[in-house]
């Protein structure tokens, strides 16, 4: 039989563990869900221009005013706006520091995005981010999209849609969102963090042809917010996107076959380091709400790639 004072102080090591656990638990709860460090900021490696430098507008100028590098555009009842970059390229970085529109945004889409429309209409390739507009108390949700030789045309629209939820507001700051784009796959990075990576598995499921970068403001009421449940509300308007830190890196479609394609990565011939992986594994499995490939109501017959090695 066991002393009163023994029994006392295995009681007393007995709280001691279990306080522990529960400690740890609790805090060990927020860390994982934290904001990893990707361990390699791309956005570094590639200077930033003006404005001029690298784009023009494209439609809506009187939607359009450039101040001290920030480019701010703009949707009201009477027109949005959008720019496009002054020339076309075969692979690249392609990024900007964005700052999207608070309230209700139901119906507006904000963007920034690759596509070859004007030179193969109808038959276009196109890599977006596309930020929906919301309804008060929701959050913005990011879109990622990818279109190859026209599957955004014509009455079958068949996209590669994978979207998130971010894990910050992105009205109240400038963040940095970017599209990385190689011979070998497409990187979708927020603030440095790839959030997806497309590989090209063939031909006929991956984009080769030179594109433009865009950046607009349009109102996409018929599907844009919850499948086109809210519609853009001019009440609130106008409906302002705002752009600065431009990145257009890369090789444009007239350069020679000597101008190698860039990386998001430490390593030179591309991919993602394993901190650059779990940094992107954590933005899936904890802001991810929806994947094109996961969608069993989806014709994955048009989307082979999602059964590729």
């Amino acid at each position: 039989m066991s002393s009163p004072s023994s029994s006392s102080f295995i009681s007393t090591i007995v709280i001691f563990i279990l306080c522990f656990f529960i400690i740890t638990t609790i805090f060990m709860v927020p860390l994982t869900n934290a904001q990893p460090s990707p361990g390699f900021s791309p956005s570094n490696k590639f200077r930033t221009i003006g404005f001029f430098q690298g784009f023009r507008n494209l439609w809506g100028p009187q939607h359009q005013k450039l101040e001290q590098n920030q480019l701010t555009i703009w949707l009201d009842k009477s027109s949005g706006s959008g720019f496009k970059s002054n020339r076309a390229f075969r692979s690249g970085y392609f990024g900007a520091a964005i700052k999207l529109h608070p309230g209700y945004t139901a119906g507006v889409i904000t963007s920034l995005y690759l596509s070859n429309n004007e030179v193969h209409p109808g038959n276009h390739d196109e890599v977006d981010i596309e930020f929906l507009g919301t309804t008060p108390g929701k959050p913005y949700t990011l879109q990622t999209n990818v279109y190859v030789r026209g599957s955004g045309d014509g009455s079958r629209i068949v996209g590669r849609e994978v979207k998130f939820n971010l894990w910050f507001d992105p009205t109240a700051n400038f963040h940095h969102y970017a599209i990385l784009w190689s011979p070998r796959e497409i990187i979708f990075l927020v603030d440095d963090i790839p959030i997806r990576r497309y590989k090209k598995k063939s031909d006929s499921t991956f984009p080769m042809r030179p594109m433009w970068v865009y950046g607009s403001v349009w109102d996409a009421s018929s599907w844009a917010t919850e499948g086109g449940k809210y519609k853009a509300d001019y009440q609130y308007q106008p409906f302002y996107a705002r752009y600065t830190n431009f990145k257009l890196s890369g090789c444009p479609e007239n350069a020679p076959n000597s101008c190698g394609a860039v990386s998001a990565s430490p390593n030179p011939a591309g991919g993602l380091s394993r901190q650059q992986n779990l940094a992107m594994q954590w933005a899936q499995n904890n802001h991810m709400v929806y994947d094109y490939c996961k969608d069993s109501r989806r014709d994955h017959s048009v989307t082979p790639e999602c059964f590729m090695a």
